[in-house]
């Protein structure tokens, strides 16, 4: 079941994605070629107007050909024959899709759920919190000078604090705000330093402007917990082994699906919800990232374009892109190897 619900996902995930290359490059006048489901040879292809709309074999990926990569190309409706700010929309337009898709689905799970307020339950004695006066009731509103939506950025920012750092805190009580510092402590039984403070027990509920506001909060979470394992990734606190791919993805699908068809159909929904939103979050901000054979890799040739006045050598940028691509391509099959032995 795990296979199928993640490949699910995956697809409706894609074609969001590529959705918004084709229709930004439709409202450019932009000739689309094909606009494909999946890699790797054709099980199923139909011609709708000058656009040929594919499944593939392999269900992990997709495309939207425009002949991008034809440069010679400045017949009308070529992609290269566009002023460089249409083909930039067209190329972050993917990207952008999936951010608004995660916005979409946060809306629904805050209006459907509620959200976890920032709001202290409970303080545990014999850590920094309770003796620097905080008590339950009290709203937090910053952590380290960063406001505070929800109760997951606390969490996220207690996490991402390697060495057990000190913590700035505000935290708002009978309308007064109170700045103070609390230093993570690990006592025994702790898997991680923690400040001493317990969020809600149930969540906030809210109407439909609410829900648009926590929505969109809730999505900034995700989008701040990518830039944060990024962060970790290049600073050595995680290595490649940590990282998952499609078979990785497809075992944490199938085990939020067990752990939670038990409890009905509601929290089944809600489970893939979430993995839905990280994955469209991941998926976003990795393609907008610079990195070459990715949109955020041609987003920065575009950029370069528009300052000089011209474009970069064709050749020293597909030079580019194909090593970019080579790399991708060496780290999913170290990644999809970590995953199977993960699994086995």
């Amino acid at each position: 079941m795990g296979i199928i619900l993640a490949i699910l996902l995956f697809s409706a995930i894609i074609i969001i994605h590529e959705l918004g290359h084709f229709l930004l490059a439709k409202a450019n006048k932009i000739r689309v070629d094909e606009f494909s489901l999946g890699l790797g040879p054709t099980l199923f292809g139909k011609q709708m107007g000058e656009t040929k709309f594919s499944l593939k074999l392999l269900p992990f990926g997709g495309a939207c050909m425009m002949g991008e990569d034809d440069v010679n190309d400045r017949s009308e409706g070529s992609f290269n024959s566009k002023s460089v700010w249409a083909r930039m929309s067209v190329i972050v337009a993917g990207p952008v899709f999936n951010l608004i898709l995660g916005w979409i689905l946060c809306v629904i799970m805050v209006s459907w759920i509620g959200y976890m307020a920032p709001v202290v339950s409970g303080v545990d004695e014999g850590y920094s919190a309770a003796q620097q006066g905080i008590q339950a009731g009290d709203v937090i509103t910053k952590v380290n000078g960063k406001s505070i939506h929800l109760w997951d950025d606390i969490s996220l920012e207690n996490l991402t604090n390697t060495g057990g750092k000190p913590i700035e805190i505000t935290y708002a009580r009978d309308g007064k705000e109170t700045v103070v510092i609390v230093e993570p402590r690990q006592l025994e039984g702790d898997a991680y330093p923690r400040m001493g403070i317990s969020g809600p027990a149930e969540r906030t509920r809210t109407g439909i402007f609410g829900s648009l506001r926590y929505g969109v909060y809730t999505v900034k979470y995700w989008v701040d917990y990518t830039f944060e394992c990024l962060k970790m990734l290049i600073g050595g606190q995680v290595g490649i082994r940590d990282l998952s791919g499609p078979v990785g993805i497809v075992n944490v699908v199938d085990d939020a699906y067990q752990s939670s068809v038990k409890y009905g159909i509601e929290n089944v929904i809600l489970s893939l919800m979430n993995i839905c939103i990280l994955i469209t979050a991941n998926l976003g901000i990795m393609n907008l990232l610079p990195i070459p054979a990715l949109d955020g890799g041609r987003l920065v040739f575009l950029i370069l374009e528009a300052i000089r006045g011209k474009r970069i050598s064709p050749e020293k940028e597909g030079m580019v892109h194909f090593a970019g691509f080579a790399f991708l391509m060496v780290l999913m099959v170290i990644v999809m190897f970590n995953d199977i032995v993960r699994i086995l």
